[in-house]
């Protein structure tokens, strides 16, 4: 379907949806300043044409969703203080937008799928809206745990350097910016990342917006102890060559969460690769399909074999 918004509070997220209203539905949560858009089409129709209603929306104060350009944007000292005064508001206020969505459709469960920041989201649902998550799939993302899943030292001047205000060089910048942040694996998909800069810049880029959503993340305590208290079905899929958050971060929270199963794909680095998708889409349904069991059998749920 065409972009739509839910109203949720005072602020719109905009979303789409892939597939039938009456499969089970699943919710996917991108990553820190990136829109939706980075859950590509394709990749949405796949898992769709797998049975799951699919719904993909962009956070707040990024994409088409509202932004909040009225709050305060956090300092560089207070940013590397890892200080809450940095956040404008919390990774619970956006994993609260996500469910607004899943009410906007009136939908009572749904499996939560997210990605880097997006996969800390996914666990802010699971954590707080347990009676709303069927399954939780975190990828290339961390438990909050400040001694894993931190960049690697030749990842700052990457994730520092301001994108152009100019639509050609921003474009660039985006393509240059996730190619270096890829794995070794497969050829970088070019032609993808070109259309999803061009199509984010056309939709509105806001770095503002990023910058508080970073004060979120570095605001957000510790989720282990959270974490260690879920009782859904659960995998972490991280690559083996992720320099943005480090495999460390996915062994993390894989260890954190009883009963899951932990993906590392190797050549993967921090992004969702298509020749990745068979590994990374399988690892989502049959996450899904534990959800099944468990309900079907009203037990706890079941543990998986690990793949990659």
């Amino acid at each position: 379907m065409a972009e739509a918004f839910a109203r949720v509070g005072e602020i719109d997220i905009c979303y789409e949806t892939f597939g039938d209203p009456s499969d089970p539905a699943m919710l996917l949560i991108m990553g820190l300043g990136t829109q939706m858009l980075a859950w590509h089409e394709d990749f949405c129709e796949q898992l769709a044409a797998r049975g799951y209603f699919v719904i993909r929306h962009d956070n707040r104060d990024i994409g088409r969703s509202s932004r909040l350009d009225d709050l305060p944007v956090p300092t560089l000292k207070q940013l590397a203080l890892r200080s809450r005064s940095a956040a404008a508001y919390t990774l619970s206020d956006m994993a609260r937008d996500s469910v607004g969505v899943l009410d906007h459709l009136g939908i009572e469960r749904a499996h939560i799928v997210g990605a880097s920041m997006g996969g800390m989201i996914a666990q802010r649902v699971a954590i707080e809206h347990p009676e709303r998550t069927l399954s939780l799939v975190s990828i290339m993302s961390n438990s909050g745990d400040f001694w894993h899943g931190q960049p690697a030292l030749t990842m700052y001047a990457v994730l520092l350097r301001p994108a152009p205000k100019e639509r050609e060089k921003y474009i660039e910048h985006g393509v240059q910016m996730f190619t270096k942040l890829g794995g070794t694996g497969w050829e970088p998909d070019v032609e993808d990342l070109r259309d999803i800069a061009t199509r984010a810049y056309d939709r509105g880029h806001n770095p503002r917006g990023s910058s508080r959503q970073l004060g979120a993340i570095v605001a957000d305590p510790d989720r282990a102890p959270e974490l260690r208290k879920l009782k859904v079905p659960a995998t972490v899929i991280h690559g083996a060559e992720d320099r943005l958050v480090r495999p460390s971060g996915g062994r993390a929270t894989a260890r954190a969460i009883p009963g899951a199963t932990l993906v590392e794909i190797n050549g993967m680095g921090h992004g969702l690769p298509r020749g990745a998708w068979p590994q990374i889409i399988g690892a989502i349904t049959q996450t899904a399909e534990r959800a099944n069991v468990s309900r079907a059998a009203g037990s706890a749920p079941p543990r998986a074999t690990a793949a990659g």
